[in-house]
Protein backbone atom coordinates (compact mmCIF):
# COMPACT_ATOMS: atom_id res chain seq x y z
CA UNK A 1 0.00 0.00 0.00
CA UNK A 2 1.22 3.42 -1.10
CA UNK A 3 2.13 6.00 1.54
CA UNK A 4 -0.57 8.31 0.58
CA UNK A 5 -3.14 5.55 0.68
CA UNK A 6 -2.04 4.54 4.17
CA UNK A 7 -2.50 8.01 5.32
CA UNK A 8 -5.86 8.56 3.77
CA UNK A 9 -6.70 4.88 5.46
CA UNK A 10 -5.87 6.05 8.70
CA UNK A 11 -7.83 9.18 8.41
CA UNK A 12 -10.80 7.62 7.77
CA UNK A 13 -10.00 4.93 10.63
CA UNK A 14 -9.69 8.21 12.81
CA UNK A 15 -12.48 10.21 11.57
CA UNK A 16 -15.08 7.11 12.28
CA UNK A 17 -13.26 6.48 15.71
CA UNK A 18 -14.26 10.17 16.50
CA UNK A 19 -17.81 10.20 15.15
CA UNK A 20 -18.77 6.89 17.32
CA UNK A 21 -16.85 7.87 19.90
CA UNK A 22 -18.58 11.21 20.27
CA UNK A 23 -21.87 9.37 19.70
CA UNK A 24 -21.45 7.39 22.48
CA UNK A 25 -21.26 10.11 24.88
CA UNK A 26 -24.05 11.95 23.70
CA UNK A 27 -26.74 10.15 25.71
CA UNK A 28 -27.76 11.72 28.80
CA UNK A 29 -27.39 9.51 31.56
CA UNK A 30 -28.50 9.84 35.15
CA UNK A 31 -25.60 10.96 37.31
CA UNK A 32 -27.23 11.84 40.69
CA UNK A 33 -31.06 11.50 42.08
CA UNK A 34 -32.56 12.86 45.25
CA UNK A 35 -33.56 10.92 46.86
CA UNK A 36 -30.64 9.19 46.36
CA UNK A 37 -30.48 5.55 44.61
CA UNK A 38 -31.24 2.72 47.42
CA UNK A 39 -31.90 5.11 50.16
CA UNK A 40 -33.72 4.52 53.05
CA UNK A 41 -35.58 7.86 54.29
CA UNK A 42 -37.47 8.72 57.35
CA UNK A 43 -39.54 11.33 55.68
CA UNK A 44 -40.94 11.13 52.44
CA UNK A 45 -40.07 13.30 49.76
CA UNK A 46 -41.84 16.09 48.28
CA UNK A 47 -39.91 15.73 44.91
CA UNK A 48 -37.63 13.96 42.90
CA UNK A 49 -34.61 15.59 41.45
CA UNK A 50 -32.91 13.88 38.66
CA UNK A 51 -29.67 15.17 37.06
CA UNK A 52 -27.96 14.11 33.64
CA UNK A 53 -25.26 14.58 31.92
CA UNK A 54 -25.99 16.65 29.68
CA UNK A 55 -29.20 18.70 28.92
CA UNK A 56 -32.55 17.15 28.63
CA UNK A 57 -35.91 17.95 26.74
CA UNK A 58 -38.82 18.65 29.05
CA UNK A 59 -41.47 17.38 26.27
CA UNK A 60 -40.12 13.83 25.81
CA UNK A 61 -39.02 13.33 29.09
CA UNK A 62 -41.07 11.02 31.71
CA UNK A 63 -40.39 10.43 34.94
CA UNK A 64 -42.97 7.39 36.91
CA UNK A 65 -43.11 6.63 40.53
CA UNK A 66 -44.50 3.70 41.82
CA UNK A 67 -45.43 2.54 45.21
CA UNK A 68 -44.66 -0.14 47.29
CA UNK A 69 -47.87 -1.91 46.08
CA UNK A 70 -46.43 -1.44 42.16
CA UNK A 71 -48.89 1.19 41.17
CA UNK A 72 -47.95 4.70 40.21
CA UNK A 73 -48.34 7.12 42.65
CA UNK A 74 -49.54 10.77 42.05
CA UNK A 75 -46.50 13.22 40.84
CA UNK A 76 -46.57 16.12 38.77
CA UNK A 77 -45.01 17.05 35.43
CA UNK A 78 -41.87 16.94 35.24
CA UNK A 79 -40.39 20.07 34.43
CA UNK A 80 -36.64 21.76 33.84
CA UNK A 81 -35.24 23.43 36.15
CA UNK A 82 -34.87 26.93 34.75
CA UNK A 83 -31.13 27.65 35.19
CA UNK A 84 -30.08 23.82 34.46
CA UNK A 85 -31.47 22.25 31.37
CA UNK A 86 -29.53 19.25 32.96
CA UNK A 87 -32.08 19.19 35.91
CA UNK A 88 -35.83 17.53 35.89
CA UNK A 89 -38.03 18.36 38.74
CA UNK A 90 -40.67 15.47 39.86
CA UNK A 91 -43.44 17.08 42.36
CA UNK A 92 -44.87 14.07 44.24
CA UNK A 93 -48.43 14.71 44.61
CA UNK A 94 -49.80 11.83 47.05
CA UNK A 95 -48.32 11.85 50.73
CA UNK A 96 -45.98 8.48 50.74
CA UNK A 97 -46.44 5.25 53.26
CA UNK A 98 -43.92 3.72 54.30
CA UNK A 99 -42.31 0.92 51.61
CA UNK A 100 -40.27 0.97 48.60
CA UNK A 101 -40.32 2.75 45.73
CA UNK A 102 -39.23 2.81 42.33
CA UNK A 103 -38.95 5.39 40.37
CA UNK A 104 -38.76 4.66 36.21
CA UNK A 105 -37.25 7.32 33.81
CA UNK A 106 -37.14 8.29 30.35
CA UNK A 107 -35.36 11.18 28.81
CA UNK A 108 -34.29 12.32 25.34
CA UNK A 109 -30.92 14.29 25.35
CA UNK A 110 -31.09 17.69 23.90
CA UNK A 111 -29.20 15.79 20.30
CA UNK A 112 -32.31 12.96 20.10
CA UNK A 113 -30.95 10.28 22.00
CA UNK A 114 -33.52 8.56 24.07
CA UNK A 115 -32.55 7.03 27.39
CA UNK A 116 -34.14 5.25 30.09
CA UNK A 117 -33.79 3.55 33.61
CA UNK A 118 -34.76 2.96 36.99
CA UNK A 119 -33.55 3.12 40.59
CA UNK A 120 -35.10 2.66 44.28
CA UNK A 121 -35.57 4.20 47.22
CA UNK A 122 -37.52 3.36 50.61
CA UNK A 123 -39.61 4.87 53.78
CA UNK A 124 -39.02 3.94 56.92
Amino acid sequence: MSFSRRVLSSLLTLTATLAFSSAALAHAHLTQQTPAANAALSEAPKALTLNFSEGVEQNFSKVVLLGPDDQPVATGKATLNASDDKQLLVPVNAPLKTGRYQVQWQVVSVDGHKTKGTYAFSIK
